[in-house]
């Protein structure tokens, strides 16, 4: 498999949207938390307030993990401004049109600020069509694919 295809095999295993943990650390204190998530333009967005304790972490360390259903996404979290300030808001819009109750409950433009989560590394746990595991590694920045098997024919 190339590189493109495992990239587009990633994306749409994961879109539109995902709640997915959220793994940070800033002086060896880890914290994993569930954020809602939209995945378009080949990254992970997902809002939350420019106050918590997430944010101070991103500002100071942006190297995460995502994790969902076997799919662990390494990457490096951009914090792109208040959610209402992305040009064309797609983001808001994706979000009322998928996550409804999320954005219903949380939406408080003043303080809500949009991430982006460039994958660096991915690794996914999946099984072929004969129900066969096996494991898929994308390396984003040597814009590499390796395949290995789990099971064994």
């Amino acid at each position: 498999m190339k590189f493109e295809e495992a990239v587009a095999y990633l994306f749409e295993k994961l879109a539109p949207s995902k709640i997915m943990a959220l793994a940070s650390s800033v002086n060896n204190h880890v914290m994993v938390r569930n954020v809602s998530c939209l995945i378009y333009d080949e990254a992970i967005y997902f809002k939350t307030d420019k106050n918590f304790r997430k944010t101070k972490q991103l500002y100071e360390n942006p190297r995460v993990a995502l994790c969902f259903n076997g799919i662990q996404v390494e990457g490096h979290a951009k914090i792109k401004g208040l959610v209402v300030e992305e040009e064309g808001r797609r983001f808001e819009t994706l979000y009322k049109k998928y996550l409804w109750g999320s954005y219903n409950a949380y939406s408080h433009e003043e303080d809500e600020i949009l991430v982006e989560i460039k994958p660096t590394f991915v690794e996914i746990w999946d099984t072929d069509d004969r129900n066969y595991a096996f494991q898929m590694f994308i390396d984003f920045e040597q814009k590499t694919v390796e395949i290995k098997k789990y099971d064994q024919d």
